[in-house]
This record gives structure tokens, sequence and C-alpha cells, in this order.
């Protein structure tokens, strides 16, 4: 599938199993954008190709390229990135203090939640051999995430969505983990708005599309 802007094209490389690749995705999907998506990545190669690593140093997905502009790497770039050339009003304020407000949710979710769930909790329990895995350190990593995850269930205590009544690049940032969080087989605490708010993202035909996607190709097994 491919998005004209004028004669330009969007591409993305990655996997559909990367959790950053999957947040860009569903935000591609939501702004009703379609894109040219090559495989990249873990099992895929690429990423270590001369040409891969000149448009991404770093050898890492996503990478974005819209037409002829210059490639796009870093989930967060690549995101803000979409909201400004494409997002609605709703979804990425023009006014700089309600932007800043959906930009520190996003920052939030990104350091506060994604990042302490992705290595210290998946990592650990779903690309680490059952042999090797620590129960405590897991058992830890659970309880720092839940003090977070407490903060976005008195937030969505007052509102459907992190930044009020409408989807923002915020709510990219923090529910492109959860369909992870809620699938494993870890420890949880109650919490019902986050449960709701869950079940409204799931609802949502981007969501089902690009994140609820399966991750047992990156299981590691005895």
């Amino acid at each position: 599938m491919l998005v004209q802007k004028g004669d330009a094209m969007i591409r993305v490389w990655g996997r559909t199993d990367s959790s950053n690749v999957q947040a860009v995705m569903w935000c591609l999907a939501e702004l009703g954008l379609e894109v040219e998506r090559i495989d990249a990545g873990h099992r895929f190669g690429v990423v270590d190709t001369a040409e891969y690593r000149a448009m991404n140093p770093n050898g890492t997905v996503p990478t974005l390229m819209d037409g002829d502009g210059p490639p796009l790497w870093e989930s967060g770039a690549i995101l803000r990135y979409l909201a400004g050339a494409y997002g609605p009003e709703t979804f990425w304020p023009a006014d700089p203090f309600a932007r800043a407000d959906v930009d520190r949710w996003a920052e939030w979710a990104k350091i506060n939640v994604a990042m302490k769930f992705t290595a210290p909790v998946f990592w650990r329990v779903v690309r680490t051999a059952p042999s090797r895995q620590d129960p405590t350190a897991i058992a830890a990593a659970l309880d720092a995430l839940s003090v977070n995850l407490q903060i976005a269930e008195s937030r969505l205590a007052e509102h459907p969505f992190l930044v009020g009544e409408a989807l923002t690049l915020a709510d990219i940032q923090f529910g492109h983990c959860l369909y992870r969080y809620f699938d494993m087989d870890i420890a949880r605490p109650d919490l019902p708005h986050l449960n709701t708010y869950y079940a409204r993202l799931a609802d949502r035909p981007a969501y089902r599309a690009h994140v609820m996607v399966s991750y047992e190709a990156l299981r590691v097994s005895d």
C-alpha cells in the first residue's frame, strides 16, 4: 500500500513484531495514511547492510522515508514528524501549550512506561529462556512499572484518553505496549480504568491491525 504526498511515497523499514515499528504503523493508520512497509531487523536482516546503514547508522528499526525527504529514525522523532505533517488539531494541537501537554504525556509514557516495560519485563519474560529467567528481577521490574501505571490509572479516571476526550500522540506512545502487557503471563495490579482504556484501544481497527500482533517469533525457549 502506498501513500501519495504529491508524487511522494511513505516507506517504513521494520518488522511487524517490533514494538517501536508498531507505534509508527499504528500512528500512520490512525492518521489515515497508507505505507509501504519493508521487513527489516531481527530474523529479516537488512539492517546491517551498507544501504540501510547509509539511511540509519544505528542499524535499528524503524526507519521512515516520506518521498524525497531525509530518512528519519528514532520512533519518537518519527511520530512527531507524522503528527506535525499530517495530524489533525485533536491529535497534535497547533497551540504551543496544548501541544506541550500532549508532548509531556508522550515523553512520560515513553520513558516511564514503554522503557520500563520492554527491557525490564518483556525481554526478561519473552526474550529470555525460561531456565535463565530471574523471577525476583521480573517481580521488581513489575513493581516499578506499576508505580507509573498508577499515574495513568489516576489520569484515566478523569479522561477517556491520556490528554482528554480524543486520541493523541500521547496515546500512541503509551498504548502501543499495552497489548503485550495484558497478553503476557505476568502479575498485574487491579487497575480498572487502565483496563477500560486498553479495551477502548482494542476496539480501534488500527490498533488491532498493527499492535495486537503475535510476538511468538521473538520468544526464546530452552
